[in-house]
């Protein structure tokens, strides 16, 4: 844990980075489970294009109806955590002058004295919902990689606003780790995937140290599992699919496989996505 340090930032948006929305779900858990309050947030009006993510019209407990504004936020605890803090930054993936939403961002960071940073992502992989969620841990600090166990990625191509706030950091000289888990395409673009949410907080528990409060997770991960089991019983083309992708996990997994599969896996993803504009998570429903 030492390699980032005693107050480590927590980085999730919605959008490219957030198939099955597993990773904004846990960073939205995480908030959910503990008490946070607001440090800083950005001002939309410099980077989000409202044609693109819109404002919503929300009511509140009286029934009296406001604007919310995309928003990208740090957040802080306000009860002890124990040894090590857990600070949250959330929102909407930014449209516009990523350099310079990360550069404020870092600042931010800088001054409230974060000593790591770890950003939590999924993405649509050919894995089978039956099999546990793998989640790929990799870090570009020596340090970071050689203390965690972690990996270092080959991948080469384009990027969401994650590896830019990462690659700020580490100029920064906030060491770095990244999290991305593998959601099943066959259903990333259609439902939530809280399998994939509790394996990166089971992740990120076991790279900080600190213990997280699971909630109904385990329940809503069994549930997901036994719904999508039941559409592939009526589906003999979909059964078959999820076969052979079982066949192919179970072979990764097996003591013969390269310890380097789940980095592949990983940078295959980055590959895909970068071939077309369409993003996973909830910029599906725009």
């Amino acid at each position: 844990m030492d390699a980032l340090g005693r107050r480590v930032l927590v980085a999730a948006f919605d959008g490219w980075n957030d198939a099955g929305e597993a990773a904004s779900a846990a960073l939205a858990h995480l908030k959910e489970t503990g008490a946070y309050e607001p440090v800083f947030s950005v001002d939309p009006e410099l980077y989000f294009d409202y044609q693109y993510t819109r404002p919503q019209l929300v009511a509140d407990a009286e029934g009296r109806r406001r604007l919310t504004w995309p928003e990208a936020t740090v957040l802080r605890p306000t009860r002890p955590q124990g040894d090590t803090e857990l600070w949250l930054l959330g929102g909407v993936e930014p449209a516009r002058a990523w350099q310079a939403f990360s550069a404020e961002l870092v600042d931010v960071a800088l001054r409230e004295d974060v000593t790591g940073f770890v950003s939590l992502g999924s993405m649509m992989s050919d894995v089978p919902h039956t099999r546990p969620i793998s989640v790929f841990a990799g870090s570009e600090n020596d340090h970071v990689r050689g203390s965690l166990g972690l990996e270092r990625g080959s991948y080469e191509g384009p990027v969401g606003i994650l590896s830019v706030l990462s690659s700020a950091a580490d100029a920064a000289g906030i060491p770095t780790a990244s999290l991305w888990a593998s959601v099943p395409h066959y259903v990333a673009g259609h439902t939530p995937s809280p399998k994939a949410t509790l394996a990166l907080l089971d992740r990120l528990e076991s790279l900080t140290g600190i213990p997280m409060d699971r909630g109904h997770l385990v329940t809503e991960a069994i549930a997901w599992e036994t719904t999508i089991d039941a559409a592939a019983a009526d589906d003999e083309e979909m059964s078959e699919y999820i076969r052979q992708l079982e066949e192919n996990r179970d072979t990764v997994d097996s003591p013969q496989a390269s310890g380097d599969a789940i980095a592949q896996e990983f940078e295959q993803y980055l590959r895909r996505r970068g071939d077309g504009p369409s993003k996973p998570g909830r910029d599906d429903r725009r």
